[in-house]
């Protein structure tokens, strides 16, 4: 049995692999397509300075696990005194028992139409009608959300 015609057919067999593979690869790159889609979502705020109240609320898009939350909150670009840590109950600087997803006993996943608020302390900074307040939500170390809101 003669083995000659073997040879062309293993090189066709890699030269078809090696194009699929620079075409997918030139795809990828052309097409800024990523392998790790970043988690969507929407969220509106409100920030009562009476109560010193601030409310995020889910307005669509990725469910997003409490748990893996991060907040950071600034009023008139000065970063308050004690950041939130959320999912939590009671925390320094924050009025204990915060609702929806930053609190700590809540279950489930934070999906579109709930809201989570924290009330701010008189230990920590607080806020005036007309404050412009910055709200940054994390998942992990990836930007959700910048929020920037007037207190009412």
């Amino acid at each position: 049995m003669s083995d000659r015609a073997v040879s062309p057919v293993v090189a066709t067999v890699l030269l078809i692999v090696i194009t699929l593979v620079a075409a997918g690869t030139v795809g990828l790159t052309v097409f800024d397509v990523s392998l790790d889609e970043p988690t969507r979502a929407t969220f509106t705020a409100n920030a009562d300075s009476t109560t010193q109240t601030i409310t995020l609320t889910h307005r669509g898009g990725a469910a997003l696990d409490p748990s893996s939350l991060r907040l950071r909150i600034a009023v008139d670009g000065e970063p308050i005194a004690h950041q939130p840590p959320v999912p939590f109950f009671a925390a320094k600087g924050f009025m204990s028992g915060p609702t929806g997803p930053f609190n700590s006993a809540y279950t489930g996943q934070w999906v579109g139409g709930q809201s989570a608020s924290v009330r701010l302390a008189s230990t920590n900074t607080q806020f005036q009608a007309g404050a412009v307040l910055s709200i940054q939500l994390y998942t992990g170390d990836q930007a959700l959300a910048t929020l920037e809101i007037r207190a009412h």
